[in-house]
């Protein structure tokens, strides 16, 4: 006698799951088609320019034709020579423009960082005339960086502020590190407010009975803010970190301004580019475009990748550490 073949449980229980297999896929096209406008903006405005300097990169400028003597009516190919240059013939050039990015980023985002918890935090306790002090933190974020350099080029003049409060002549707008100087004390008065608001939103959503708790079990300010206040606001913290680490590796506008073009002190990157283009050698000036956006986005890429969880918001991990904290602190009082 034939056995009947009966489906077993495994295979019913696998079945089951269909209808909402097929809800989540609905859902999954519902936000394709959502985000679709978005990705479509963002595929003219960023992908279509990086690829076309990309291409650009590898041709070289008209200039004269060895071969004819006449001036080129079109640009060369040149393959990699471009890059060749850059890290052969003007490679002094290149990694001091380097090193002047990469220590302006670490310097100022460094003190923008530490000085715009400090504004969060002020701005976010209740006293009189806060809605005053907040407007006033927020004004120099919300000065363009064009009027920001020209006032501070003022200041730092040989007969301006900077110099009548020190009591002494220094050249701040000339080459040597009084440059890069007055660049980070710029940079870092314009953009702190910056970290300030975002940290100051993370504050916002704390609760005040995690707060509370811990008063009660005996922990001081200081240990409120390492244990309570800096995990609680991490995640945002560290997206405010990133954007001004991006914005940072691109800095062109302030140094451009407040102390000039052509300065070995200050010169970054995106300087480099933009002399280069000036001078109508859009090959090259597209080639250290390409390398500058290798490097923010290598950089990006490394601090999603190290610090992902965080940058998303680990509020359960978040939470249970401020828990087992109140908790501990209640034993030990109990105890």
């Amino acid at each position: 006698m034939a056995e009947s073949h009966r489906p077993s449980r495994t295979q019913v229980k696998g079945r089951r799951p269909r209808p909402r297999a097929r809800a989540t896929a609905g859902t999954g096209r519902m936000a394709a088609l959502l985000v679709s406008p978005t990705l479509l903006v963002l595929t003219v405005v960023v992908l279509y320019p990086t690829l076309m300097a990309l291409r650009e990169s590898l041709y070289g400028p008209k200039g004269l034709d060895p071969k004819t003597g006449f001036i080129r009516s079109t640009e060369p190919f040149v393959g990699l020579r471009n890059y060749a240059d850059i890290f052969g013939a003007a490679g002094d050039r290149f990694w001091n423009a380097f090193w002047n990015t990469t220590f302006f980023t670490v310097v100022t985002v460094g003190l923008e960082t530490v000085i715009g918890v400090a504004m969060a935090l002020i701005m976010h306790r209740a006293f009189s005339g806060r809605a005053l002090v907040r407007a006033s933190i927020l004004v120099p974020w919300a000065v363009p960086t064009a009027i920001s350099g020209l006032l501070w080029r003022w200041i730092f003049n040989s007969d301006g502020i900077a110099n009548a409060l020190i009591g002494h002549q220094i050249l701040w707008t000339t080459e040597g590190f009084h440059a890069k100087v007055a660049v980070i004390v710029a940079e870092v008065w314009k953009t702190a407010p910056f970290i300030g608001l975002l940290v100051l939103a993370g504050l916002q959503v704390i609760p005040k009975e995690v707060y509370e708790a811990a008063r009660i079990d005996g922990a001081r300010a200081l240990r409120q803010f390492w244990h309570i206040t800096l995990p609680l606001v991490k995640p945002a913290l560290l997206v405010a970190v990133l954007f001004r680490c991006m914005d940072a590796l691109r800095m062109f506008d302030l140094p451009y301004i407040l102390i000039g073009a052509q300065k070995n002190s200050v010169e970054t990157l995106s300087m480099l580019a933009q002399n280069e283009a000036s001078n109508v050698r859009f090959g090259p000036a597209s080639a250290y475009a390409v390398l500058l956006f290798l490097y923010v986005f290598l950089i990006a890429l490394a601090f999603v990748r190290l610090l992902g969880a965080d940058l998303v918001g680990d509020t359960g991990g978040g939470r249970g550490r401020t828990g087992r904290f109140v908790f501990a602190r209640r034993a030990e009082v109990t105890a």
